[in-house]
């Protein structure tokens, strides 16, 4: 059972260095943060300040150099990668600049794809009701060769709410997206945020969907240069 007065996600002084041609490259120093249920949280700074880094780290997809990092009371640096993505699996969905679409699947076999993985038997029916909460349902028989930019991240939002994460990771969502669509891939995620409780961590260089969130952390060269401020 989860504690409700505990944090759903929470960084403690976290850092994270690679070896490199010339040497240790520290890409994280002494980061810290927590995110409570159903919050809306934004990391932002500028290109190479670590966003991207922490937020693998926060999704479990990499352990840090140093300090700890709770995703509901699971300490993830103590986990071995098999156990991180059962964690992965069950409470997270990921929703990326790039999409990640697989070219070979319509719409709805990419958002059934999770579901069948875990082998569940009303994969179709549960990616059917998502790709409508999209506003996908007349598309779901197309390739993603087939939709526009915007269609495709809202396959790929659909992709990641169906199996019902607590938390939502995205990385620069509306990155590849015009203004006006980026703009109704932005409403989706706080309209799931909102509707659904589902805890939203985003990393956005966009000051106005930073702006959306309840709450924000600003990085500059691997540093928390602001706290996380109401």
């Amino acid at each position: 059972m989860s504690d409700p007065s505990r944090p759903l996600l929470e960084a403690r002084d976290v850092s994270k260095s690679v070896r490199g041609p010339e040497g240790r490259l520290d890409i994280l120093d002494g980061v810290g943060l927590a995110v409570g249920a159903g919050e809306s949280f934004a990391i932002v700074g500028a290109s190479g300040s670590g966003k991207t880094t922490l937020l693998g780290l926060l999704a479990g997809l990499d352990t840090p150099s140093a300090g700890s990092i709770r995703l509901d009371g699971h300490a993830l640096e103590q986990m071995d990668e098999e156990a991180r993505a059962d964690v992965r699996r069950r409470l997270v969905g990921f929703v990326f600049q790039s999409f990640h679409l697989l070219p070979a699947l319509t719409a709805e076999e990419n958002v059934m794809l999770p579901l069948e993985l875990e082998g569940r038997s009303d994969a179709r029916a549960r990616a059917r009701a998502a790709l409508e909460a999209v506003g996908l349902s007349a598309r779901r028989r197309h390739y993603p060769a087939q939709l526009s930019g915007g269609e495709q991240q809202r396959v790929a939002i659909a992709r990641a709410f169906v199996h019902g994460p607590r938390l939502l990771f995205a990385d620069e969502p509306t990155g590849n997206l015009d203004q006006r669509t980026g703009h109704h891939v932005a409403d989706l995620l706080f309209g799931l945020n909102h509707d659904h409780r589902t805890t939203l961590v985003l990393v956005t260089h966009d000051p106005h969907l930073a702006a959306r969130c309840t709450r924000r952390v600003e990085l500059e060269q691997g540093r928390v240069l602001t706290g996380a401020a109401a």
